[in-house]
């Protein structure tokens, strides 16, 4: 039974050992497609805290002065 594929979802199971019967790889894929519903119900991000990118980035240099002339010189 090595390499049966569930319905239309392109999941493949490899039996490694044993032989399995059609009821329990049935069950099988019943228990781990609840699991994997459950775990991506739970698994949302939360928004209001801030990334390691958003922590590391600088912000903008200011402007340069350009009315100061070559040098900060004023003559």
């Amino acid at each position: 039974m090595t390499g049966d594929t569930a319905a239309d979802d392109g999941i493949t199971i490899d039996v490694l050992r044993g032989a399995p019967t059609d009821v329990e790889l049935a069950a099988l894929m019943a228990v781990v497609s609840e699991a994997y519903v459950e775990e991506a119900s739970d698994a949302v991000a939360d928004e209001s805290r801030r990334s390691a990118w958003e922590l590391s980035q600088r912000s903008f240099r200011t402007p340069l002065a350009r009315d100061l002339g070559w040098g900060r010189f004023g003559g």
